[in-house]
């Protein structure tokens, strides 16, 4: 079985709590970010999700701890991000953090999998989305919370494709 790692950083539970669903599907108990070391980012497939806060900003514990994603040797691994964020209240910055950490982990080496589409979303901007297709998984309990666990199933699946 491939090592899975699931690392959030979670201020309201909402992202902790996709964290959780993520985490359940692979078999695996999910890392809260303020908690990880530098041994939590060594896996076949290292997820990392946060949630989007002030204008476009990594949520608090992962603006703490960036530093373990910035040092980890992720070259040539498989890394999948999601986020959350609310496409209505903040529709220029939506799940920009996702974007922070994809584009730390593509820094690092790694392999970004798990890219989704924007179709259907409502935002007008992000940093993590290029061509139509976001980064990662994007989710928006704010607005949208009855689409998660379909989400969050799907891109699973697709994972878990990458992973043979």
């Amino acid at each position: 079985m491939a090592n899975v790692k699931v690392i959030f950083g979670s201020t309201t539970g909402a992202t902790e709590s996709a964290a959780a669903e993520i985490a359940a599907a692979f078999g695996v108990a999910a890392v809260n970010v303020a908690n990880a070391t530098a041994d939590d980012f060594k896996a076949d497939l290292l997820i990392l999700g946060s949630s989007t806060w002030g204008l476009g900003e990594l949520q608090d514990d992962w603006a703490a701890k960036i530093g373990l994603l910035e040092q980890a040797d992720l070259k040539g691994k498989l890394v999948a991000v999601f986020g959350l964020g609310d496409q209505s209240g903040f529709a220029d910055t939506y799940c920009d953090a996702m974007g922070i950490l994809a584009q730390k982990a593509k820094e690092r080496g790694a392999l970004l999998i798990g890219q989704t589409s924007a179709e259907g979303y409502g935002h007008s901007s992000s940093v993590a989305e290029e061509n139509k297709l976001f980064c990662g998984l994007a989710l928006d309990d704010n607005n949208e919370s009855e689409k998660t666990s379909s989400r969050i199933g799907a891109w699973v699946e697709t994972l878990k494709h990458h992973l043979g």
